[in-house]
């Protein structure tokens, strides 16, 4: 990475680092873009070369996010089904979010409290729902827009959203217990694949 890539990073960083502050001491509808640019040494206009809005900033890493979800799908070896390249991925994936969960646990607040941010949310997890949908097609043999796989991969959606805690208030599920939860919903969702295609058709 160049000099000048590491300096859009750090202002990115800062940014991000800035808005999340500011939105756990003041709140979100109390925090304006002006705030953020300001605790971040930027201006306002510098904010919007980042990010289109404040509920953009919340959702900072879900692109490189769902573009790591379908790399890893898509390239999965023969023989290893959707949900077991989806575990794998989240398995992977933990040690990150455990770090970063205080953040993890305020979006999740904030989802509950502004439904704005909530339909944002909703609004991005289309993008995995796709990306899943994608991938189970291949399972069965469908195409990603046929109706088996939509709605597989809707269910997959229930499943990763499940993994947060049920109270929004509550403290942040532990790694293992989240694991559980996946697993739990992960055998769920191959039941409805041996029944929708029974046999070798769930398969890759």
């Amino acid at each position: 990475m160049g000099l000048r890539e590491r300096k859009k990073e750090q202002t990115r960083r800062a940014i991000e680092d800035a808005a999340f502050r500011l939105f756990a001491e003041r709140g979100f509808q109390a925090t304006t873009v002006a705030d953020i640019a300001d605790a971040a040494e930027v201006a306002p206009r510098t904010f919007f070369a980042y990010f289109p809005s404040k509920e953009d900033v919340l959702f900072a890493d879900f692109d490189e996010t769902a573009d790591a979800l379908a790399e890893r799908l898509r390239g999965r070896p023969p023989g290893e089904s959707t949900f077991d390249a989806l575990r794998a991925w989240i398995t992977g994936l933990l040690p990150d979010l455990e770090a970063d969960e205080d953040r993890e646990a305020l979006r999740h607040r904030l989802c509950s409290e502004y439904e704005s941010i909530a339909a944002h949310e909703r609004h991005l997890m289309a993008r995995f729902e796709s990306i899943i949908a994608e991938s189970v097609a291949v399972d069965l043999g469908d195409e990603p827009t046929d109706l088996r796989p939509r709605m597989i991969a809707a269910a997959a959606i229930a499943a990763l959203m499940a993994m947060r805690p049920d109270d929004p208030g509550a403290e942040e599920l532990p790694g293992r217990e989240k694991l559980q939860r996946l697993d739990e919903a992960l055998e769920f969702l191959r039941g409805g694949v041996a029944v929708l295609a029974p046999g070798p058709a769930a398969q890759r």
